[in-house]
């Protein structure tokens, strides 16, 4: 955590964004940082097609569009490991799995959060969306890209 953040009060890009690292907190950020360009693409995506199409049509076409986003930029910033599985396709298909697992968890718990707790919607998909994007890091941390994990700090 440390040198997270003097990487961050150093203001050095170069290190939080692009040299290849082992320290989880550096990647976490990075997931972080790349969750929000994901979620953007997803929201804008959604935002777009929803006035062309049924609104649960663009909200699927939409979170594809950004779980593609978020595979393609993790791959360059935060997982530049090898993956467990040899293929691309495979690689991508579990990234997959383990994104619609946290849309599951996403609509769970907004539901719950909303129809039970009587939260408001969006206080709701802000709380999901922090529960979901740690399971997402994490899920995808030790279950795809868990085999060059020496030297990890």
């Amino acid at each position: 955590m440390k040198e997270l953040i003097k990487l961050i009060i150093r203001l050095d890009f170069q290190s939080l964004f692009i040299t290849p690292t082992d320290n989880s907190y550096i990647k976490f950020f990075r997931y972080v940082f790349v969750g929000g360009i994901a979620f953007i693409i997803d929201w804008l995506t959604l935002y777009i097609l929803k006035h062309y199409i049924h609104y649960l049509l663009a909200v699927a076409i939409a979170f594809i569009f950004g779980l593609v986003v978020n595979f393609i930029l993790s791959k360059k910033v935060v997982f530049t490991e090898k993956a467990v599985v040899k293929k691309v396709e495979s690689e991508f298909t579990l990234y997959c799995i383990i994104g619609l697992i946290g849309l599951g968890l996403t609509e769970l718990l907004v539901y719950i959060l909303t129809d039970w707790v009587k939260l408001y919607i969006m206080l709701s998909k802000t709380i999901a969306a922090i529960i979901v994007l740690i399971w997402n890091f994490f899920a995808r941390k030790y279950l795809i890209y868990h085999n060059n994990m020496e030297g990890h700090k």
